[in-house]
Formats: C-alpha cells, sequence, structure tokens
C-alpha cells in the first residue's frame, strides 16, 4: 500500500471537489497553510479502527497547529452499508470519550448516496471521496468561522444545486484522475 499515493489522491479530490466547487467554504484557507493532518488507517478491524480514531482525538487536543484531521481507509470500509456502520459507532465513540462539542465529524465515502436520493444522482458527489474518510473538525473552529460566513444553513442547498448543475460526469471524471 503507497500511503503518499493514496494520500495525494485524497489531497487532489479536496483541492478538484471541495475547494474547487467550494463545497466546504472554510477549506482553502487549512489546506493552502497545511493545517491538514491525514491519518491512514490501513486495518481492517473495526476495533483497531476505532482506536486509531481516538488517537486522532488526542492528537487534535495535544496540538492546536492541527486544525483538522482526515482519516483514510483505503481497507476494510469498501462497502458504504459498513461504512455506514462504522460512522455511527465512531459517532458514539465520539459521545463515549467526552469529545460532544469539541469534535464533529463529517463523512466521505466513494459510494456515498444520500436518503432518499438515487445512486447516480449529482448530489452525492458533495460527499463521494477517492477513499472512505472520516473528517474531524473542531467545533469551536467551525462555529467561529460560521459566525462571519452570511446563511451558513445554505451551503448544504447550495452544493446540492452546484451539484445538480455540474454534473455526474465532472465529478466522476475528478474521481478518476485522482486515482490515476
Amino acid at each position: 500500500m503507497d500511503e503518499s499515493k493514496i494520500v495525494n489522491s485524497v489531497k487532489y479530490w479536496i483541492e478538484k471537489t471541495i475547494i474547487g466547487f467550494n463545497f466546504c467554504p472554510f477549506a482553502k484557507r487549512e489546506f493552502d497553510q497545511n493545517r491538514i493532518h491525514y491519518e491512514l488507517v490501513d486495518d481492517r478491524n473495526t476495533e483497531e479502527q476505532l482506536h486509531s480514531l481516538v488517537n486522532e482525538f488526542q492528537r487534535l487536543d495535544d496540538n492546536q497547529d492541527i486544525e483538522t484531521t482526515i482519516m483514510v481507509f483505503p481497507i476494510g470500509l469498501e462497502s458504504f452499508f459498513d461504512y455506514l456502520d462504522f460512522l455511527e459507532m465512531a459517532n458514539q465513540l465520539l459521545a463515549d470519550q467526552d469529545y460532544e462539542g469539541i469534535y464533529q465529524l463529517a463523512s466521505f465515502h466513494p459510494d456515498y448516496c444520500f436518503d432518499d436520493v438515487k445512486q447516480n444522482a449529482p448530489s452525492n458527489y458533495t460527499n463521494r471521496s477517492p477513499y472512505p474518510l472520516i473528517h474531524i473538525l473542531r467545533e469551536a473552529s467551525l462555529e467561529k468561522v460560521l459566525e462571519k460566513y452570511p446563511n451558513p444553513e445554505d451551503i448544504p442547498e447550495k452544493n446540492i444545486a452546484l451539484a445538480e448543475e455540474t454534473g455526474v460526469e465532472v465529478f466522476a471524471e475528478i474521481l478518476r484522475k485522482s486515482q490515476s
């Protein structure tokens, strides 16, 4: 497993999709300032994956220079349904470890599909990534940025509209290029 190739794939996708389409209006600054930590989890064991998540909470606790962490799971969570089960456990672990209100988890997966949305809908590409990812965000930073952003509650709807307008092929091509 080529760790640098996998991380570069994720960085390419962030740059071209998340920043390129402004799906997350605050990602560019952290990306440009290299304040994102990428953690590759190459273990299929759920317990070990969850242990890695706790380690990342602790890394963020101990490292204010890291704004956010993106955990990359190249193996073990290929099935979207397995990933959703893991995400549920991860959110429960966040609560059990008393990190609610401190960190928040965002989810991305190659087969991401919103509830009640067709699998091939362009809107799914707002959360489709080259690998299964868990994005750990600092809630205090998120709240601070959202205070300055006009109508932050409109971000998801704007992203969906832009994805629908752009179309599946553009996003599918970015994902293909990210993995080449």
